[in-house]
């Protein structure tokens, strides 16, 4: 099998990338390393068992001539480029919806044209302001005021849901939607306010750990490993067409508690700096307080739970920071 994945040379889809390629298919990326990295595929480009499989265009996916050889070459498109990280989209706001609206329908197009399958990476952001948990798929959503721009990439990526949905069922397009909750595992960054990667780093160098706000609000997270699984289950799923899933973990945990739980897996001298929001980032930012999936309905599609605790996570990202 042919696969294209936009964004491969990210966090998420180098690693879907490696599993493609472990499988012993043929991996086509397309990457601006706006926020991937060549560090993140340059051993996938040097494992002689990959290299005739693998293929890298350092290239935007507004490259028409680019994307249409690509799509047309491949069977299989995950589309994961787009603007990621809330301190990244607030320093580029327009290029961030750019990227998400106007990219996302590129794709979609092009897939539509060569009736290729294709897997939107969504966000856990889409659901906006909501504080009870777990979160499924056909929640409704609220989201804050247009002056306050950390909604624009939430707004964009929903746009890019019902855009997506449009194709399916105007064209017969083969879409599926997986909204990713953090995830979290070697190659990420904290450049972009990932907050695992940056508390780790914070720690191993026995630095404060900054904590945003007053440190409640809960997130969840799941291991790099797992999200590429769910993603890989979901292609291969006929009855996913057409459908959104939550793609996540269900351990809830504080953002002070995990700053906590970081220091003590280290075994850091750190301590902790309790920072503003609107020190940390711009003006009225409002942060979501909870973000918690239900994974009820990937888990009776394919059959997907998370085998990574938090622990295992965060021993995992440690090593991977210290060796680097």
């Amino acid at each position: 099998m042919r696969v294209l994945i936009t964004g491969g040379a990210g966090f998420i889809g180098s690693h879907l990338a490696e599993a493609y390629l472990e499988k012993g298919d043929e991996v086509y990326i397309i990457d601006d390393l706006s926020t991937g990295s060549q560090k993140n595929i340059s051993e996938l480009r040097e494992n002689e068992q990959f290299r005739d499989r693998l293929f890298v265009s350092i290239d935007t996916i507004f490259n028409n001539e680019t994307m249409l050889e690509l799509t047309g070459t491949c069977d299989v498109v995950f589309h994961l480029a787009a603007a990621v990280g809330v301190q990244y989209i607030l320093d580029n706001p327009l290029e961030s919806i750019q990227t998400n609206i106007q990219g996302t329908e590129k794709v979609l197009e092009l897939c539509a044209k060569f009736k290729k399958r294709v897997l939107i990476a969504s966000s856990s952001e889409v659901y906006g302001k909501h504080l009870h948990a777990p979160l499924i798929e056909t929640d409704n959503i609220i989201y804050g005021p247009s002056c306050k721009s950390r909604w624009s990439y939430a707004a964009s990526k929903l746009m890019d849901e019902f855009t997506a949905l449009a194709y399916h069922r105007t064209t017969g397009l083969e879409v599926i939607i997986a909204r990713l909750f953090n995830t979290v595992g070697p190659r990420q960054t904290g450049a972009y306010g990932m907050v695992v990667p940056r508390f780790v780093s914070q720690a191993l160098q026995n630095r404060p750990l900054s904590v945003y706000g007053d440190g409640t609000q809960t997130r969840t997270f799941t291991y790099v490993g797992d999200v590429v699984a769910a993603l890989m289950g979901l292609m291969a799923c006929d009855d996913a067409v057409g459908e959104v899933f939550n793609v996540g973990g269900t351990e809830e945990i504080t953002i002070l508690a995990l700053a906590k739980r970081i220091i003590r897996t280290a075994e850091s001298a750190s301590g902790l700096e309790m920072i503003p929001y609107e020190e940390a980032f711009e003006k009225n930012f409002e942060d979501m307080q909870r973000r918690v999936p239900s994974i009820e309905k990937i888990r009776k599609m394919i059959g997907f739970e998370p085998k990574a605790d938090m622990d295992t996570i965060l021993k995992r990202v440690i090593y991977y920071i210290k060796r680097k």
